[in-house]
């Protein structure tokens, strides 16, 4: 079984210095929070390398390909001008890597989405020209969300294209990290906002605010992805089709159609098997695809949980390999 994970990382040293203050305005203890070896908390090595190394752990676990973007918070949080530039470099830097390995390595485009017509441009160069797949877009941008009319450009290009964006989490915005993540301990009050809870509860809201904008019905083409199992929609997707219908959302489609079909999940290194379970229930083997979120996530592990998990082999060659082959045209 070929194993090809998509949402795998490597640190641009530039555009994660540029992000650096604006990372300490909206979250004054982020960055202590995933330091010190702690859970999550990856060597700069590790975020850094795109070679022999990497190659060697990809080895040593099963995995076959990884789909590589930059990792953690950053371009979002850049102004248009310094972002733009920073973007460019950091494609033009993972599209040698690739050409160095391009059976193992593939790439999403790190758009500058403070400036939406030029991360429209950036998005065709990349597919046009360097052979990316699709593009990572995290989180808000300017306390914006993609249902915001100003990133029309990037949604038209991508749905003209034809690639995916992998909407991943970010620091919260943070009116809301404010309201809801403080007045703990402070290194609590930044892992809640986060990867304990924050991250996959924005994500999930971010996705459904697109649904309910009518993204889909005018980007009809347009696929999204998410990790971390579908960032809790699964779980309450009956729910929002209850509360929210047509009567009152005067879309010709239910938010459960929406995103069963414009909408694809992956893990992102949560190898348990109760939301696994849910997901695959819920949206079925052919919206599944596979990714570690390495180096956050080591890869010990990811290629046993999908091989010991209790479903068909025609679901497990899906979920490793088939469903982003097509998706991406691998």
């Amino acid at each position: 079984m070929k194993l090809i994970t998509l949402e795998e990382h490597f640190f641009n040293t530039a555009i994660s210095a540029a992000a650096v203050k604006e990372i300490d305005r909206l979250a004054p203890s982020y960055r202590e929070a995933y330091s010190g070896g702690r859970s999550h908390s990856p060597s700069f090595t590790q975020m850094t390398d795109l070679g022999e190394d990497r190659l060697a752990n990809m080895d040593a676990n099963g995995i076959d390909m990884q789909i590589l973007s930059t990792g953690g918070p950053g371009i979002q949080l850049i102004r248009a001008n310094e972002a733009v530039p920073l973007a460019i470099d950091a494609n033009d830097q993972l599209a040698e890597a690739i050409k160095l390995n391009p059976t193992r390595f593939g790439g999403l485009a790190t758009l500058p989405t403070s400036n939406p017509e030029a991360s429209a441009l950036e998005l065709t160069r990349t597919i046009t020209k360097l052979g990316f797949k699709g593009a990572v877009i995290s989180g808000a941008t300017n306390d914006k969300l993609l249902d915001d009319k100003s990133f029309e450009p990037i949604l038209e290009a991508a749905n003209r294209l034809e690639v995916p964006i992998y909407l991943h989490p970010t620091i919260a915005v943070k009116a809301v990290r404010d309201a809801y993540y403080s007045g703990i301990d402070p290194i609590v009050d930044a892992r809640l906002a986060s990867a304990a809870w924050g991250w996959h509860m924005e994500t999930g809201v971010h996705i459904i605010r697109m649904i309910l904008a009518g993204v889909f019905e005018k980007y009809p083409k347009l696929q999204m992805i998410i990790g971390h199992w579908g960032e809790m929609i699964p779980f309450y997707l009956a729910r929002i089709d209850q509360s929210l219908p047509k009567e009152i959302t005067h879309l010709p489609k239910s938010v459960s159609e929406y995103f069963l079909n414009h909408v694809y999940v992956t893990p992102s290194g949560m190898f348990t098997l109760p939301p696994f379970m849910c997901t695959l229930q819920v949206m079925g083997a052919d919206r599944i695809m596979y990714s570690v979120d390495y180096p956050y996530i080591g890869n010990e592990g990811a290629r046993a949980f999908l091989e010991n998990a209790p479903i068909s082999p025609a679901d497990q060659e899906k979920i490793a390999n088939g469903n982003v082959r097509k998706l991406l045209k691998l």
